[in-house]
């Protein structure tokens, strides 16, 4: 079901989760209240256009896990079902192969195969820039010469995202294309050569046996199936189809953004046996992320990622931010400094995806104009501070040099074209943000590594979550579960997030 788009997606894990809730609403857990939540969750699956088989599945395994006559006494009920139920969803979508990875210093020619209109050519620059962004040195080739405007297509892409491209519009050989783009940027020592061969369907014949004579002549390190999420169940058969031909090792499920439902997935990993690399989830070349089962089913289900979000903190270095630090701990926190975090927000990528990772939080909870509305409001504010001077944004108390000089107000709105109230909205979030950090830095031990809950008394940790529940739109609070989820999950972030079973995923 990771090709089911996001409000579909977001219907099912709503469909599971009340499932799963059920389980603590029931006095007794038994046999009746298993079937009753069995029989609920395989509906929800095949409304969702999985696989009927693969779904007897996955019940015949819950029901051989949950076995009530061999369960010691006393033992969770609730949580061996809960746990049995996020295994099997991940089975459904994991076929268990290692995903194929790049080797750093020498040539990794990924060659990518797909049917016609699944946005292959889009793809190609998406993953060239996703390795970019990550240090590789990439590069595209367009060996598609079938489809008229394919090589302006990739062309223009490449262009944008400053990634260095090869292709012809006279030779008509994508053979020779493949062979020559290849060969040249070996030379080049480029590290991801990626090749885009031309979209055909199974009973195309002709087209297929180009794609092997570029195959054998590229001897591709890796090839990525493409697939369109919208196609469903009808994919399995051209998965299969590919699968014959050539070796696929990974594929990649596109438009994810768009309708569609997730039966095609679970059909193509399991006629493939290869595993799901990337999602599109947009346009964008930033809508594009790496799948992976158990993140991918805690989202869905609500649970949130928060392994994910570390590591994009990580990749931000926010943690070698030595400054930044030594200021935290010493409660300062100037408008600068906000101007910075936002900065890094905007660098951790598409806003839906880091609010998918929370607890609590839905694929849907932010809507596409909702993201662009949240992300339009960050660059507004993100101007306003462009058009404060070096005193007002290094001063350890921002606001209150403008609460002294009210013209410093007029002379910022004017100089990024907003008006005094959205400069006052600017500066009273700031105080908010700078009142928690000075609480922050009077607790002792917030800022020492392990357990949050250990180094910090209990009353200035509630006092904190209190701070912070002010600051948080009352709506987003009551997704999140709470003061106590926020606590929770503030623990969980300053402990690393952890392993294992996702957070918030099971009761007493």
């Amino acid at each position: 079901f990771c090709v089911i788009n996001k409000m579909v997606l977001a219907d099912l894990g709503k469909k599971i989760t009340t499932a799963l809730r059920s389980l603590s609403t029931a006095t007794v857990i038994d046999e009746e209240v298993l079937e009753a939540m069995l029989k609920e969750i395989c509906a929800a699956l095949l409304e969702g256009d999985v696989n009927v088989k693969l779904v007897g599945t996955l019940r015949r395994n819950i029901r051989t896990a949950v076995n009530f006559e061999e369960m010691p006494g006393g033992v969770n009920k609730r949580r061996i079902i809960q746990q049995a139920v996020f295994k099997e969803l991940c089975k459904l979508i994991d076929p268990g192969e290692k995903a194929w990875h790049p080797a750093k210093g020498k040539p990794n020619v990924i060659m990518f195969v797909g049917l016609q209109g699944s946005g292959k050519t889009t793809t190609c620059t998406k993953l060239a820039y996703w390795y970019q962004k990550k240090g590789w040195k990439t590069c595209l080739i367009c060996a598609d010469t079938f489809r008229a405007g394919a090589f302006d297509q990739l062309k223009q892409n490449a262009t944008k995202a400053r990634i260095p491209f090869y292709g012809s519009y006279t030779e008509m050989d994508p053979v020779i294309i493949a062979e020559e783009g290849v060969e040249k940027f070996k030379q080049e020592n480029f590290e991801v050569i990626i090749v885009d061969t031309s979209g055909r369907h199974k009973q195309e014949e002709s087209l297929f046996e180009e794609m092997i004579q570029v195959d054998q002549a590229i001897k591709p390190d890796n090839v990525i199936f493409v697939m369109d999420a919208s196609i469903g169940q009808a994919c399995e058969s051209q998965a299969r189809a590919f699968k014959d031909k050539v070796n696929v090792a990974s594929v990649i499920i596109t438009k994810l953004d768009g309708h569609a439902k997730g039966g095609g997935a679970l059909s193509a990993v399991a006629a493939t046996k290869s595993p799901i690399t990337f999602i599109g989830t947009g346009e964008h070349i930033d809508d594009f992320e790496p799948f992976q089962s158990k993140p991918f089913i805690s989202k869905m289900l609500g649970i949130g990622d928060l392994d994910g979000i570390m590591d994009k903190m990580k990749e931000l270095e926010l943690d070698k931010d030595e400054e930044l630090m030594d200021k935290l701990k010493h409660g300062q926190f100037t408008i600068r400094d906000m101007y910075e975090q936002f900065q890094n927000v905007m660098k951790m990528g598409p806003f839906n995806q880091i609010i998918g990772m929370l607890p609590g939080f839905g694929p849907d909870f932010l809507s596409k104009g909702n993201e662009r509305e949240s992300m339009t409001r960050l660059k507004r504010l993100m101007t306003i501070m462009d058009s404060m001077c070096d005193k007002e944004l290094d001063h350890p108390n921002g606001k209150k040099i403008f609460d002294k000089q009210p013209s410093r107000l007029v002379r910022v709105a004017r100089g990024s074209g907003t008006s005094v109230r959205e400069v006052e909205d600017l500066l009273k979030q700031y105080g908010r943000f700078a009142e928690l950090v000075k609480k922050m830095g009077g607790m002792k031990g917030l800022f020492k590594g392990g357990d949050m809950g250990k180094n910090v008394n209990p009353a200035q940790m509630a006092k904190l979550n209190q701070q912070m529940a002010k600051m948080i739109d009352p709506r987003v609070l009551q997704q999140m579960g709470g003061v106590g989820a926020l606590q929770n999950l503030m623990r969980q972030v300053q402990s690393g997030a952890g392993g294992g079973m996702p957070p918030g995923f099971g009761g007493k």
